[in-house]
């Protein structure tokens, strides 16, 4: 009914907001000596960022009301519509040298996605796309719908460090339904599934209203860098209860390599099952599945990793290896690879027992197969037996709750 409330809402035309007037003075400037955020990357340096200041409105309708975060690349705000259905969003503004690259394509692509699909609803769209003319060259921007933390910052605030069956069921089942609409509807591949890359959409009003009270009573320290400013990014609130722990996003991509990426065999769909498989055994198990380690202490090794798998997964098929440029690399008869004992799934799975154990370990084979063409699609993992044995179960108790 809320929603249906909404979107009717949505239909009724209003009136366009003022611009809020953000602080000009009050804020603690930052020392010219201290190299904070975008600030540190080449392209800064090199005038590529674009100028965005707290207050600006851009095409128009968009307010800039304070700084998300920065990559290399570009750099995120919250903003709001002024016009049209006056919603938050976040603008991420690219650095001119991007252009309308291929994340613009990727988002072009999900638009012409079924939304009937039913992953479809999970998948981040963009709302809108803009450019901020600029001398010596234009801006490309991305508007999009405004997230809260990530899976892995989820993860860092439970004290367990662990997803519980009742939460990773249900966010499992969403990813698979989201990637299979990636792979089917849009034909996109996406390569890098892991916990920092799967967002928590952010529909709570009043999180978005405590950071613009923030930003209004609170300057964000600032710097001017050759006339270009650099703010320190805001972060949203939390619920008390999760504390405040930092990110980190040392998230260890090595470790998620599928076989067919390390020998250097033509990959397509099947990597991203095989990174969601590797990325549900962390959530799960506390720990991750592979780590590389070269046992000489020279850090990660493909060499170790590949070992890893062998011990898990027995030794890699013939086929496989006459299909990979780097096969004889590792698997020559002198290449010398330590297969490490007792790393099979069933001995390095720790939490779950009986009949529930076995399911579980043949859902996540389904994913982990040498073969990619052995691996089963998102489509099929999204109906397994394990994956949605709880969401029933989760389902008859809150019926029976109810009934009491």
């Amino acid at each position: 009914m809320a929603s249906l409330l909404r979107w009717a809402r949505s239909l009724v035309p209003r009136s366009p907001l003022r611009p809020l007037r953000f602080p000009t003075t009050g804020f603690d400037t930052i020392p010219p000596q201290v190299v904070v955020e975008e600030e540190q990357f080449d392209g800064f340096r090199a005038g590529l960022y674009y100028p965005v200041n707290i207050g600006d409105v851009y095409a128009s309708k968009y307010q800039i009301l304070g700084k998300l975060g920065f990559g290399s690349t570009s750099t995120v705000w919250l903003a709001r519509n002024l016009r049209d259905d006056h919603r938050h969003v976040a603008l991420k503004v690219y650095t001119r040298e991007q252009g309308n690259g291929d994340e613009f394509q990727n988002y072009q692509r999900l638009s012409r996605a079924s939304s009937w699909h039913p992953g479809y609803p999970y998948l981040r769209r963009a709302l809108d796309q803009l450019v901020l003319p600029r001398p010596g060259g234009d801006h490309h921007c991305l508007v999009l719908k405004p997230t809260w933390d990530s899976w892995r910052d989820f993860l860092r605030y439970n004290p367990s460090r662990r997803f519980t069956e009742d939460l990773l069921k249900p966010g499992i089942k969403m990813l698979l339904l989201a990637l299979d609409c990636l792979h089917t509807e849009c034909q996109l591949v996406h390569t890098d599934i892991k916990a920092d890359n799967i967002l928590i959409e952010l529909v709570d009003d009043a999180v978005l209203d405590s950071f613009i009270k923030a930003e209004l009573e609170i300057p964000t320290p600032r710097k001017s860098v050759d006339g270009a400013p650099v703010y320190l990014s805001r972060r949203f609130e939390r619920p008390r209860k999760f504390g405040d722990v930092k990110r980190n996003h040392d998230a260890r991509p090595n470790v998620y390599r599928s076989p067919e990426v390390m020998l250097k065999v033509q990959w397509s769909y099947p990597v991203d099952i095989w990174n969601v498989g590797c990325m549900i055994w962390d959530l799960f198990e506390g720990k991750h599945m592979f780590y590389g380690q070269d046992p000489s202490g020279k850090g990660y090794m493909t060499r170790a990793h590949l070992a890893e798998v062998v011990g898990m997964l027995g030794p890699p098929p013939l086929d496989l290896l006459r299909r990979g440029v780097r096969s004889s690399e590792f698997f020559a008869d002198d290449a010398g690879i330590e297969i490490p004992e007792d790393n099979s799934l069933e001995a390095s799975e720790e939490r779950l027992e009986g009949e529930n154990k076995a399911k579980f370990l043949e859902f996540m084979r389904g994913m982990l197969r040498w073969r990619p063409e052995d691996r089963k699609t998102a489509r099929e993992l999204a109906e397994d037996p394990w994956l949605n044995m709880l969401v029933l179960a989760v389902h008859w108790r809150k019926m029976e709750e109810e009934k009491k």
